[in-house]
């Protein structure tokens, strides 16, 4: 079964720890990974807490980073392509050994964490078994496997699914709104307390499932 892994692992054992000597106080954020079949990882990735000179001088003496291009820069963020070539060999190994898909990753000063999609629960064994061989902490934090089901997907109980494809299906988000709570209430048969908790602890399920890897919106990705 298809199953997504949140791990940790120290920024010294990943890329970029270098470059966070120079800027102790940016975080990182991955758009997108891909490995280009020549030992070399390029991500796309939002800088954020730090100037851009500052930031770029840290990439300029980070023997991680083989070259970087930034493409767009506001203020204290900025969205770089960059080319990672050593410290990222768990990477690699996920990408290329275990069939496996980095949805995200996100770092700061002291800690890396990686949303991982693994096609089978097994092959994450094999992950553990490299950063065993090769030093590295890995820390896994939390496991889910995903079911077929749109529910499983999400991480969402049955009940605030319902709740919330019923209450978009019914314009109670729209603005000005459709129906009001008591109405919806109402519809599903339960109180009006009952139903803003669903959708509150829905609310706060999504978030996290789609928007944060770690529950902290200091490592919120996004992934393509």
């Amino acid at each position: 079964m298809v199953t997504v892994v949140w791990a940790t692992l120290p920024a010294s054992d990943f890329a970029l720890s270098e470059t966070l000597s120079v800027a102790p106080d940016a975080t990182f954020e991955c758009e997108q990974i891909i490995e280009t079949g020549s030992g070399t990882v390029m991500p796309l990735l939002w800088v954020r807490g730090v100037d851009r000179e500052t930031v770029e001088r840290g990439f300029e003496r980070d023997h991680s980073v083989d070259g970087f291009e930034c493409l767009a820069s506001l203020g204290n963020e900025g969205l770089y392509r960059m080319e990672w070539i050593r410290q990222v060999r768990l990477v690699l190994q996920i990408l290329t050994s275990t069939n496996a898909t980095v949805l995200d990753a996100a770092g700061d000063s002291e800690q890396w964490t990686l949303r991982i999609m693994y096609p089978q629960r097994s092959e994450l064994s094999e992950t553990n078994e490299f950063c065993e061989r090769h030093r590295l902490s890995f820390s896994v934090e939390r496991i889910r496997e995903l079911s077929e089901e749109v529910v499983g997907q999400y991480g969402l109980t049955e009940e605030q699914f319902n709740a919330l494809t019923i209450a978009c299906e019914s314009g109670y988000f729209d603005v000005p709104r459709e129906v009001d709570l008591d109405e919806l209430a109402t519809e599903l048969g339960i109180s009006h307390q009952a139903l803003s908790e669903r959708l509150r602890r829905g609310h706060e399920v999504l978030i996290k499932e789609t928007l944060l890897i770690d529950g902290s919106s200091q490592f919120s990705i996004r992934s393509n």
